[in-house]
């Protein structure tokens, strides 16, 4: 580890606060529920003696041997006819695709139990997001419509569309317009068939409109190259990446297929081979991208264009007025301009605001780096973002104007996402039919004259394209579980054509799509895709009048400058808030601020002491004429006189997990020079009230310890073992266990800080693969998640002035510069320890070690006595407290017969008083034995992921048998940056980490 270095997941782990030491310092951390114990057995404290005693019996004896004595019942249902493609107990796996990625859906005596990605894809084949991984509970929503709706009653579809068509009679008659508002739109067989409904209907009109907006790049790249799209951005190409407020690797555009671009310059392979690409990022809010960059500068929202005027300046050696006045930002610019012209052709500079002159002078910078082609392809462009915020403007206007006749909503929220909610309430109010296509009743839909609830992407045919010239097909894997019916075939049905869904798709695919590729339709669903474009696009030149650009920025700026500003972002979990009522969703925790189930305000922790805010405090904001009180969390790497809210939360009808969660941020946007901006002007007041917010990021100290190793890529290069390496200490030791021999398979992982983004899509992977349930909001704050797998996040500063090494100023917030703190993610599960102190103390040997390096844990056995957690070292084991999966108290709608569907039959669902911990998929290592013993083969490398490694795009976690030396496992652990977290207390773990390199300027 760097010696000047001091790691910390918190502020209460670094100022070591009275709350932060008294709850690390117990033998346990999590107090046992006695009152409800007592409470399930019809007693109280109050109770006398003899009656709390026996009562003590009761509530202990049911919590200990509940694994034994309160196994869940599953009832068996046999088939009279037995499907043939379904056998009992061997899962079936479908090519279908989620948000245009091309998945594999495994599916379990024919219901969908999880999503990975399909190897064989172009594009982002390797790992899913968080919400791809987490999309199979959508299908299990009990919230969801169950029957079409007109008038808030349900019909049957017959009687809604004869109600539609009568009213699109009428608009057409009329002469009026019929407008389907919508997200995105980008499948094939849904643009088909709104145009054959067009042809139906000629006055009908496709608004797409995006709750956080991308028409800034559409508008800049149709003005700079006539181009009006969004360009794909190949990362893999890029030596030196400047990003201003991008967050590329997380929510900005396609984050997960960005992020396997990028760490193909950054992993253990391209070090191992002397290559590492430098990230310099610029932002007000600590994102995702920002918390992995190897530089990082903190500013204001207002300055984001004036950095870019900077940029342009040092790069082109022209003067625009404008530029940035931060002494920092204009250091770190001089340096990265000079790093930008060296790398030229291999360089590229990324903006995230949705500004249209501050894109159009970051695509002038680009054309200076000759980014255009090789990393910035206009060619094979993205099309999940094409929503144009001036044409649902127009949209308002005419239905305010009464033009309107029909407007149909399709994966469109605005009364919920949109900035001014009351105009769009009006403006339907002048239209005389709305219907929505949304599977529920929400903010819009409630508002509506009728619902035409549609089928979720695993009940469904359809197809999506979200790359020009890359097609992927959706198929059901199971049939609509509810009465409800695809938003194509309504459009079909509404058009007078009575094709079959089925047929339309295939019909549209064979005509449109599949000629001259010589794939059949058969081929098509077993691959999934279809791709017709190249690696990487023509250059281009953009044609930019930077001094008109220039002055735009600068007197747009005004608007935003003050002495605080406010800056909107979109989270990696909640995303525009679509996901709100995905539970597993809500409990995963942020990858910075590790919060879960809420937002908040986040504040430098030097502003908010000027401010006089400390712990559960809460703020009020106000901007663009919006109020609305929030937490605070005081955020290391927040820049000073700013505040960031994440959007996507304050949902109010979406359903039981995600109603009434966190607050509506997205009033605060504001429409300027034609767009839905997300900066603003803004007040920050303390407010009266206080909440606690459910963190996880302090749970689970490890205290200190040296589990951290860190280096430049400099020291790297000159050295590999410096600053990193296994532990050298050669001291003799003692072994108090035998040593266990593993002559067949020994599992191992290795996992590559370097490439661990901290995105958390592996802790849902885990989540669904392995039936871990949904604590709630009130047991994540009582230190009781469930989660198997976490990932720690670690702030450090640099020491050089000596404040962090004099305890006594530690706690003082004025004397540290928490806007410069670098972060490090770390994956943190069981160990596997081959010397597992957990094996020592449990008195029932409910856990222990296995033949092939395992560490085992027998539920039934275990009676929780809770030893094990409090001796293990790393705080990976987990006491489930309740029956979360049947216990009113945690119903986020999963405790309920129709979405315990969703469950794994392979993993049992644990029950209460026992320990439980990652088990390494156990159920996937004995089915790749068993699939290699059927083909009559040995069991080779690849045969078996875990679930958490599957679900990784930055292909960070390697999991695999050490005994084969040729197994990428293998190879992994023999990398010179690999050591072991506390390997000197010699519990010898089987988890090798790598250390984290930086690409610093100082290198």
């Amino acid at each position: 580890m760097d010696s000047n270095k001091k790691y910390w997941k918190g502020l209460e782990e670094l100022q070591q606060t009275p709350a932060f030491v008294e709850s690390s310092k117990g033998e346990f951390a999590e107090s046992i529920p006695v009152e409800d114990v007592l409470n399930e057995a019809g007693l109280s404290t109050k109770t006398p003696r003899r009656d709390f005693l026996k009562a003590l019996g009761f509530g202990l004896g049911a919590v200990t041997l509940a694994a034994c004595n309160r196994t869940p019942v599953h009832k068996a249902v046999p088939y009279i006819i037995k499907p043939e493609e379904v056998t009992p107990g061997i899962p079936n796996y479908y090519a279908s695709s989620f948000n245009g990625q091309s998945v594999l859906v495994r599916t379990r005596e024919g219901r969908p139990i999880s999503l990975a990605a399909n190897p064989n894809s172009i594009g982002l084949n390797q790992g899913t997001d968080s919400t791809t991984a987490a999309s199979v509970l959508d299908l299990y929503d009990m919230s969801k419509l169950q029957n079409p709706q007109v008038g808030g009653k349900d019909v049957e579809w017959s009687k809604l569309d004869s109600t539609v068509i009568a009213a699109l009679d009428k608009a057409a008659a009329a002469g009026k317009q019929i407008a389907v508002v919508a997200s995105t739109v980008n499948s094939p067989s849904m643009l088909a068939a709104i145009a054959k409904f067009t042809t139906k209907y000629p006055t009908t009109s496709l608004v797409q409109v995006d709750a956080v907006s991308y028409s800034g790049i559409i508008e800049a790249n149709k003005a700079s190259f006539g181009k009006a799209v969004v360009p794909s951005y190949h990362f893999k190409n890029a030596n030196v990446v400047v990003s201003v407020a991008a967050d590329f690797l997380g929510s900005w555009l396609e984050g997960e297929e960005h992020t396997q671009d990028y760490i193909k310059n950054r992993d253990y392979k391209s070090l191992k081979n002397g290559k590492m690409s430098r990230h310099i990022q610029f932002e007000s809010g600590l994102s995702m991208t920002g918390s992995n960059a190897d530089v990082r500068i903190a500013i204001k929202p207002s300055e984001e264009g004036a950095v870019l005027i900077s940029l342009y300046n040092a790069i082109t050696g022209q003067s625009l007025a404008g530029g940035v006045s931060n002494k920092k930002a204009q250091t770190a610019i001089a340096l990265a301009s000079k790093e930008l012209v060296n790398a030229k052709g291999n360089a590229v500079v990324v903006a995230g605001s949705n500004d249209v002159n501050v894109q159009l002078l970051a695509n002038a910078i680009n054309t200076a780096l000759g980014a255009y082609g090789a990393i910035i392809d206009l060619d094979n462009f993205a099309k999940k973002y094409q929503g144009s915020d001036a044409a649902f403007q127009q949209f308002l206007a005419n239905a305010t104007a009464g033009q309107v006749g029909v407007a149909l909503f399709l994966n469109s929220n605005p009364v919920y996402d949109y900035f001014k909610p009351a105009d769009v309430k009006s403006a339907l109010s002048k239209v005389e039919f709305t219907l929505s296509f949304s599977d529920r009743a929400d903010e819009t839909a409630s508002e509506l004259k009728a619902i035409a609830p549609t089928c979720t992407f695993l009940e469904a045919w359809g197809d999506a394209s979200a790359k020009e010239g890359y097609y992927t097909i959706v198929q059901p894997t199971i049939n609509p579980v509810f009465n409800t019916r695809q938003a194509e075939q309504s459009f079909l049905v509404w058009a007078g054509d009575n094709t079959n869904i089925y047929d339309f798709v295939k019909q549209n695919w064979e005509a449109n799509i599949l000629a001259g590729t010589g794939k059949s339709w058969k081929e098509l669903l077993q691959t999934g895709f279809v791709y017709k474009g190249s690696e990487t696009g023509s250059s281009y030149t953009a044609n930019v009048d930077v001094n008109a650009v220039a002055a735009a920025i600068a007197s747009a700026a005004k608007a935003v400058a003050g002495e605080v500003e406010l800056k909107l972002y979109e989270s990696t979990v909640m995303r525009d808030g679509r996901y709100a009522n995905n539970a597993y969703l809500q409990e995963l925790p942020d990858p910075v601020s590790k919060v879960t189930w809420d937002n908040y305000a986040a504040i430098n922790p030097k502003f908010a002491e000027q401010l006089g805010l400390g712990e559960n405090s809460t703020v009020k904001v106000e901007a663009n004429g919006y109020a609305v009180e929030l937490p605070v969390v005081l955020q290391p790497g927040q820049a000073l006189g700013t505040v960031s809210i994440a959007v996507g939360y304050g949902r109010t009808k979406v359903g039981k997990a995600g109603n009434d969660v966190g607050k509506n941020a997205f009033p605060f946007a504001r429409l300027a020079n034609g767009t839905v901006q997300f900066e603003a002007k803004a007040t920050v007041t303390k407010a009266s009230a206080t909440y606690e917010l459910a963190q996880t990021q302090t749970h689970h100290t490890i205290e200190g310890r040296n589990i951290i190793r860190e280096t430049t890529f400099a020291k790297y290069l000159k050295d590999p073992n410096s600053e990193s390496g296994r532990f050298s200490d050669t001291h003799k030791t003692y072994d108090l266990w035998n040593k266990f021999e593993s002559p067949g398979h020994k599992w191992v992982m290795a996992i590559d800080l370097n490439a661990c983004t901290g995105c958390g899509s592996c802790i849902v992977a885990c989540n669904v693969e392995n039936n871990i349930p949904v604590v709630g909001r009130d047991e994540v704050r009582r230190r009781r998640e469930m989660h198997w797998l976490r990932i720690d996040r670690y702030y450090t500063l640099e020491a050089g002035d000596a404040k962090l090494t004099k305890e006594k100023e530690i706690a003082k917030a004025t004397d540290l510069d928490y806007e410069s703190v670098t972060v490090v993610h770390q994956p943190m599960l069981c160990q596997h320890c081959d010397h597992a102190p957990c094996e020592t103390v449990c008195p029932v040997l409910a856990t222990v070690h296995s033949s092939e390096g395992l560490n085992h844990m027998a539920y039934n056995r275990c009676f929780g006595t809770r030893y094990c957690a409090n001796n293990c070292p790393y705080k990976v084991r987990r006491f489930n407290w309740f029956n979360y999966w049947n216990d009113s108290r945690f119903d986020n709608y999963l405790n309920n017969e129709f979405t315990q569907l969703v469950l794994n039959p392979d993993v049992t669902t644990r029950s209460r008083g026992v320990m439980e911990k990652c088990s390494m998929c156990i159920q996937r290592i004995q089915a790749g034995k068993l699939h290699a013993k059927m083909e009559n083969r040995k069991l080779k490398d690849g045969d078996v992921k875990m679930a958490c490694q599957e679900a990784c795009s930055a292909n960070a976690i390697i999991f695999g048998d050490v005994n084969d030396p040729e197994s990428e496992v293998s190879k992994a652990l023999r990398n010179e940056r690999v050591y072991y977290v506390l390997e000197e207390i010699n519990v010898q773990p089987n988890i090798g980490y790598m250390t984290k390199v930086r690409n610093t300027f100082e290198a």
